[in-house]
């Protein structure tokens, strides 16, 4: 079981380390309490101390020994009320009296402040559940993605006079997902949507939906609801019921039919704003047409995955939809250079997803976004992952009309693009948060460090590499101007993926990845990656809580011994397949990571399960994924 607490608040390690310093020095309590020397006041004192601390390093003295862990878990409970934690998410819940003591603490400590309450994926009993929401009077947002256990008896709410004390309890909610469901039907579904008269947005995504219009089709009342099945008549009957509060609806994975989605279009008071219909692959362009028509003031649409679209759809789009914001068009394999020339019409369009839409080349969307009259496009975040068809020119056409607002940039896997587009961005998109450009095979070090490249008689011998080390030695400074466009120059940077970009090696990796606030990180599958570029990462780096390593051949205990001291901060690590590596580096790590959640060896020969335990005796938190071939087969272990 895992609980995840949103928490604003961002202290440095090194707090901890002086505070820790500082209480050192105080004597400790005797064994024994009836001792007059004993100092009363010393847990006291260490809780109010470790109440200023953010939850992560509240977490780390925890560790330290057990009056630190009461010191903390008492910190924690006082820190939780004061600051009105809103927003949390229990994970792994089962019907255990464990989890049941949980859910009744969020419910005594938590519960009159919070806002946002997500138990995705467990196994709650019905009780636990009532008695949690019975204690969340404020819930603006509760998630229950997953949770079939409340829906398999048909029974929850079913008491009355339980409803209606949910009812209270749930008058304010406004979001409600009930996504992955196979047990929901027509009754269950009815009495938990009856005690959110407020509902605005309902999330019913990859739910079993049945479909059966005919002409009364939506006019059956509540007492013909199905206590085994969740009908579309029945949803269509509190869609319109709704229709003057609902604003965002998803129904991504329910297989609608264009006929089911002119039906809700056309539904009378209906002003939707956000609609998911990702993998209804049955929808055709002329139901997105007539949606459009029926929907103009939709500013959020998710039609990726629909199969069936093509440019059509996205000219009714464009023209339809004026105000459109988000828009994803992911997996739409129909969808060409045409019907992108129309997306210049959408001027306040943030996000557009184009992952995985082969036919695309680029051009056409340059044109359209660069033929918005006066200022650029507001596009916050922009995906063309996948998009192979992709080439510099068009995108170095694309980059310079994308405008000072884009802050998402992924072009993962657009195998052609080389140094050219690298430069670009950095030269053009400088408030980038996120840049992903996974199996980008072209990139090289020149790219990143924004030299030139050299020409192709020298570049056939092995001089440049020592050329490259000449050009970029002014880069060895502590705090390097750029030569040129680098990666240097992307200081916004919290997240960068370089997966599998194979030509990169220490030469530019050493020089530019100095970015202190980068949360996220990935360099698996550069074989060129050695010790001294994982030592130099650790170090410009040092705010890292994701990374990325698996494949990384050259890697090894020494260059872990080094670097680990420079990740206090670190969760999620990915090691697997990195053959050089011991059960040292867990013993690094494990000395200096202390706040890792999972930890990825599969497939490291030298790191043996026994020491996989040994390592999760030190830190009984972290998930280990190890692996072993065994007859042949790959065996993987999840301990």
């Amino acid at each position: 079981m895992k609980l995840r607490i949103q928490d604003e608040l961002d202290t440095s390690p090194l707090v901890l380390s002086d505070l820790c310093c500082q209480l050192e020095k105080v004597p400790k309590a005797p064994t024994s309490t009836n001792s007059p020397q004993c100092p009363i006041f010393f847990p006291q004192m260490l809780t109010y101390i470790l109440s200023f601390l953010p939850l992560s390093d509240q977490k780390e003295a925890s560790l330290v020994s057990r009056a630190w862990y009461c010191a903390a878990r008492n910190a924690l409970q006082e820190s939780l009320g004061l600051r009105g934690i809103s927003c949390i998410s229990l994970t792994n819940l089962d019907g255990s009296p464990a989890s049941h003591e949980v859910l009744q603490s969020v419910a005594d400590h938590l519960g009159p402040h919070l806002q946002s309450l997500c138990l995705g994926g467990g196994s709650p009993t019905e009780a636990s559940f009532v008695a949690l929401i019975l204690g969340c009077p404020a819930l603006r947002i509760l998630d229950l993605s997953g949770c079939n256990s409340l829906f398999t008896s048909g029974m929850l709410l079913a008491q009355p006079e339980t409803a209606q004390r949910v009812q209270q309890a749930l008058s304010g909610l406004r979001e409600l997902s009930l996504a992955s469901l196979r047990d929901l039907a027509d009754l269950s579904f009815n009495r938990l949507s009856s005690c959110a008269p407020s509902l605005e947005r309902l999330s019913l995504a990859y739910c079993h939906l049945t479909f059966e219009l005919g002409p009364a089709q939506g006019s059956l009342g509540p007492q013909d609801s199905s206590p085994s099945q969740l009908s579309f008549c029945n949803l269509l009957r509190f869609v319109k019921e709704r229709a003057a509060r609902l604003h965002a609806l998803d129904l991504s994975g329910t297989g609608l039919p264009p006929e089911a989605l002119q039906a809700l279009g056309q539904v009378a008071g209906l002003r939707l704003q956000e609609l998911s219909l990702h993998s209804c692959r049955d929808l055709s362009t002329e139901a997105v047409a007539a949606l459009c028509c029926q929907q103009p003031g939709l500013t959020s649409l998710d039609l990726s995955g629909c199969s069936e679209l093509a440019d059509g759809a996205i000219l009714a789009v464009s023209r339809g939809l004026r105000h459109l914001q988000r828009l994803s068009l992911r997996k739409l394999q129909r969808l060409t250079d045409a019907g992108c020339s129309a997306l210049g019409g959408l001027q306040e369009l943030q996000s557009l997803d184009l992952a995985e839409c082969c036919l695309l080349r680029g051009r056409a969307l340059a044109q359209a976004l660069g033929s918005v009259r006066g200022a650029p496009p507001p596009l916050a975040s922009l995906s063309l992952a996948h998009c192979s068809s992709l080439k510099d020119a068009s995108v170095l056409s694309l980059i310079p009309v994308l405008g000072p607002s884009l802050r998402v940039l992924d072009l993962s896997s657009c195998v052609a693009l080389s140094n050219q587009t690298m430069q670009a961005i950095c030269t053009y998109l400088t408030q980038l948060s996120v840049l992903r450009l996974a199996w980008c095979k072209e990139l090289r070090d020149w790219g990143l460090l924004g030299l030139q490249e050299p020409s192709e008689e020298t570049s056939q011998g092995p001089q440049p590499h020592r050329e490259l080390e000449h050009q970029a030695s002014s880069l060895k400074d502590p705090s390097p101007q750029p030569q040129g466009p680098s990666l240097l120059m992307l200081q916004a940077l919290r997240e960068l993926d370089l997966t599998a970009c194979s030509k990169l090696t220490d030469a530019s990796l050493t020089k530019v990845l100095q970015f202190p606030q980068l949360k996220r990180l990935s360099l698996s599958l550069l074989p060129a990656l050695t010790d001294k570029g994982l030592v130099a990462v650790a170090r410009g780096c040092p705010s890292l809580e994701r990374l990325a390593l698996s494949h990384c051949s050259l890697l090894s205990d020494e260059g872990w011994a080094q670097a680990a001291g420079s990740w206090p901060r670190l969760q999620h690590l990915n090691l697997s397949s990195c053959s050089q590596l011991t059960a040292r580096t867990l013993d690094s790590i494990g000395q200096a990571c202390r706040q890792l959640q999972m930890v990825d060896v599969a497939l490291c020969p030298g790191i043996s399960i026994t020491s996989v335990r040994r390592f999760q005796a030190q830190l009984p938190q972290v998930t280990c994924v190890q692996s072993r071939f065994v007859g042949g087969a790959d065996l993987t272990l999840t301990l």
